[in-house]
């Protein structure tokens, strides 16, 4: 029989006291208390612990959805998608079982946020791509699209199926705010134009405009750089496959700015990027050798 220590089972019981003090907290709270303790977590997401706090907040507020307004409601489901997308940061390794069940929540987050607006319901029942372009709920938009984008990429075949209605979503997003998140609705469509084929509405150049207006627009989000860098420094196959190196000097290039930048202007985010932008450059390296 394996001995636990006196120390492992004294942690183990702190741990489940908190945890119990946590559940009975939520309990006991109010949806509006729920969503302002989740907003402050929010703003400390870069820590797991804090991350998961939110994600776990606004989930026990989710079944109490009806008796708040329709505002509280939209905020509540789009931050849902949003940390849905930003927790599989936090994943070792990437493109998890367990990262495509956050991508596939916040997707289902995102359209039910989406589809509070009456206008969007009804509209959806000529066609998705219809209610898109009459929806103004950019950040219901932008996530859901993003959410959805990382599960096609998962899934090629998955992907093409459902293609032009993540294309709609991001094309929404950067007519209705370009600005949004860093304008980063601009390079995820620009990165998807450039990587489809023009059967399935792929334009090489097209995208590379859109994600050079990203970077114009918000040149301190250091991971629209990253996508410049990564979709048209590089050359790839239709299913995505890696095939070669299209501009080493452009790679090279943006991941010293990135490198080189601050994070304090997107502190969740510019953190990551450039630990991604270390491994690609490695990749440009390893290619060249």
């Amino acid at each position: 029989m394996t001995r636990v220590s006196r120390s492992t089972v004294l942690g183990l019981a702190i741990a489940f006291v908190s945890v119990a003090g946590f559940v009975t907290a939520i309990s006991e709270d109010s949806p509006p208390d729920l969503i302002a303790q989740a907003d402050l977590a929010y703003t400390t997401r870069y820590l797991e612990e804090s991350m998961t706090q939110a994600i776990a907040l606004l989930e026990s507020v989710v079944p109490e959805l009806s008796t708040l307004s329709l505002q509280e409601q939209t905020h509540v489901l789009n931050r849902l998608s949003q940390l849905c997308y930003e927790a599989t940061v936090f994943s070792e390794g990437g493109d998890t079982p367990e990262d495509e069940k956050l991508y596939q929540k916040g997707k289902a987050y995102g359209l039910q946020s989406l589809r509070l607006d009456p206008v969007f319901v009804e509209a959806e029942r000529t066609g998705f791509a219809e209610a898109v372009s009459l929806s103004t709920n950019v950040a219901g938009l932008h996530w859901t699209a993003s959410n959805w984008g990382k599960i096609g990429g998962m899934n090629p075949l998955q992907g093409f199926m459902y293609q032009k209605k993540i294309l709609a979503l991001f094309s929404r997003t950067v007519e209705v705010d370009p600005e949004y998140w860093g304008a980063s609705a601009s390079a995820s469509l620009g990165s998807l134009l450039i990587m489809s084929p023009a059967t399935l509405g792929g334009d090489k150049e097209s995208g590379l405009a859109l994600v050079e207006d990203s970077i114009a627009l918000a040149p301190t989000y250091l991971s629209n750089h990253l996508i410049l860098a990564e979709y048209w420094g590089f050359t790839y196959g239709y299913f995505g496959q890696l095939t070669g190196i299209r501009d080493a000097e452009l790679v090279e290039r943006e991941v010293a700015y990135v490198l080189e930048s601050d994070t304090e202007d997107w502190p969740f985010w510019n953190p990551h990027a450039k630990k991604q932008a270390a491994d690609l450059l490695a990749q440009l390296h390893d290619m060249l050798d």
